[in-house]
């Protein structure tokens, strides 16, 4: 094993399958007052930022990794021989990417005959964690340094997530709609359909309630796969959620009915830095395709 794979936070992968897969985390940082910043799982548990910002009505902030944060984590990997390959949120939605790449900038400097390869995902959340998890697999798999950046940078286009939330305050206080968009939904009791793709987000719809809602964003998936015309089983897909666990575990069979998928989609949970945003009740699925399969 030539290098060590990292990631910044927002891929939500759960501490076990970091611990069981040697994945190195670097973390975002949440604020509740603008004061104390907290790196979010270290500092505060998810579930336990999820009920403090329901039960005292909050609306915090999040906070990138910085440069430091970077440098302290990469170290010990370059110090020990081993090369890196880090993935970040998409900078669309936060500047990660740019914290990981002035750390390279600072680190190379010293240690030049290392490799440190910092990916842009493109993505974030449930998605980006499905992308770690193929480079985990490239990696026990002995695929050298190269080749899989080289993979990566295939898979990275393929790449969706399609979700919905159940509290729109949470995207008006972030500038995702306006405030004339949001007192209509509201009113109606409309749910905004979310698809992320190629780092941005885009509308998918509205819909009255959350169990069409539901469907609806299957719908906008099998659209995709209808133009594009590939094998839905050539990806890897999850269900990310916040609180209701309930419910995402009948999407995840949804899904896999869906897709007609051969294999059951586990259930994620979306993090303190995606749920700041989003609010306490996302809940969707996401893919990006397998390295091994035709691209």
């Amino acid at each position: 094993m030539s290098y060590d794979i990292f990631s910044d936070s927002s891929c939500d992968l759960s501490d076990d399958i970091i611990k069981e897969n040697n994945i190195h985390q670097v973390y975002f940082y949440i604020s509740f007052d603008d004061n104390k910043y907290m790196k979010e799982k270290i500092e505060i548990d998810t579930i336990d930022y999820y009920k403090k910002i329901i039960n005292e009505n909050l609306f915090p902030k999040t906070s990138m990794p910085n440069v430091q944060d970077y440098i302290d984590a990469f170290t010990p990997t370059i110090k020990a021989g081993k090369d890196v390959i880090c993935v970040c949120i998409s900078k669309q939605l936060s500047g990660s990417y740019q914290s990981a790449m002035a750390a390279k900038d600072i680190l190379l400097e010293s240690y030049p005959n290392n490799k440190i390869e910092i990916i842009e995902s493109g993505m974030c959340t449930v998605e980006q964690g499905l992308l770690i998890m193929e480079i985990v697999r490239m990696r026990d798999a002995d695929i050298d340094f190269e080749q899989t950046v080289q993979n990566i940078r295939r898979i990275l286009p393929t790449g969706r997530i399609f979700f919905t939330v159940d509290n729109l305050e949470y995207l008006k206080k972030g500038g995702r709609i306006g405030n004339v968009a949001y007192f209509a939904a509201a009113a109606m009791g409309l749910k905004p359909l979310i698809i992320m793709k190629e780092g941005e987000i885009f509308s998918g719809g509205i819909a009255r309630g959350k169990k069409k809602a539901l469907k609806k964003i299957q719908e906008n998936g099998l659209r995709h796969f209808k133009k594009t015309g590939e094998d839905p089983n050539d990806y890897s897909f999850i269900i990310g959620k916040g609180l209701e666990l309930d419910e995402a575990v009948d999407l995840s069979k949804q899904v896999k009915d869906t897709f007609k998928l051969t294999y059951d989609i586990p259930v994620w949970q979306i993090g303190s830095t995606v749920c700041t945003h989003t609010g306490p009740y996302p809940l969707g699925f996401g893919f990006v395709k397998k390295y091994d399969s035709k691209i």
